[in-house]
């Protein structure tokens, strides 16, 4: 089942500037009366023998009128947010049911499968790390890579020779260096059909297998 949850930083960006606009709006209509009182007044109560000069009446008016108009701004910079905040979603819901390839290390084992693409700069001799959802190596070892772009399979099998149980699990691919250790990191991509999307504040998490992939660290997508 595909579904969609979350709200995206956008949304709650228009949102909250929505909210802060027709505060002060409201704010400044509530003071619009007092503000004409006062300024009623105090051209009532001026020394008639050395009026305040009009120029400072106007500074006030045009002020007031400033922020008005700082105001509309706001409120119309909120409406494009919104309209953004919901076209960028629209964007990202067209992704589902779509295969995607994404650079990432955690894809879904099930019924005994799992893979993970690689892309090594020259073949070599590796180390294969895998690791549950809470992080600890549920399988480690050796294997040869080919140079550039190929598949490394998992069967499911633990170090300790029992079957891991379905779920997501990361991969860490070292091929070895001249010293010996499996320090050059090997880059590793997931692939799968997206299931749902989130919105987070951090951006639109597409679900693909179970895992949880960036919207932004998606390379490619097509239609089955």
């Amino acid at each position: 089942m595909t579904g969609i949850t979350g709200i995206s930083e956008q949304s709650s960006a228009a949102a909250a500037a929505a909210k802060s606009t027709s505060s002060a709006k409201s704010a400044l209509d509530s003071n619009y009366e007092l503000f004409l009182s006062m300024l009623t007044t105090q051209i009532q109560n001026q020394d008639p023998l050395d009026p305040t000069d009009s120029s400072k009446y106007t500074e006030q008016l045009v002020q007031y009128s400033s922020v008005e108009q700082q105001i509309k701004t706001n409120d119309q910079l909120g409406n494009l947010l919104q309209v953004m905040a919901s076209s960028t979603a629209s964007s990202y819901v067209s992704y589902l049911g779509t295969n995607v390839v994404a650079s990432g290390s955690t894809t879904e084992l099930k019924s005994g499968e799992a893979s993970w693409t690689y892309d090594a700069g020259e073949g070599g001799k590796a180390r294969v790390e895998v690791r549950n959802s809470l992080g600890a190596v549920v399988y480690s070892g050796d294997t040869t890579l080919s140079q550039g772009r190929d598949t490394f399979e998992w069967d499911g099998r633990t170090s300790a020779g029992s079957q891991a149980p379905d779920g997501d699990y990361s991969i860490t691919i070292g091929r070895y260096d001249a010293n010996g250790a499996p320090s050059i990191r090997v880059p590793t991509e997931v692939s799968g059909t997206v299931e749902g999307i989130e919105f987070t504040e951090g951006g639109a998490v597409l679900t693909v297998g179970g895992a949880r992939i960036p919207a932004n660290a998606v390379i490619s997508v097509n239609r089955s």
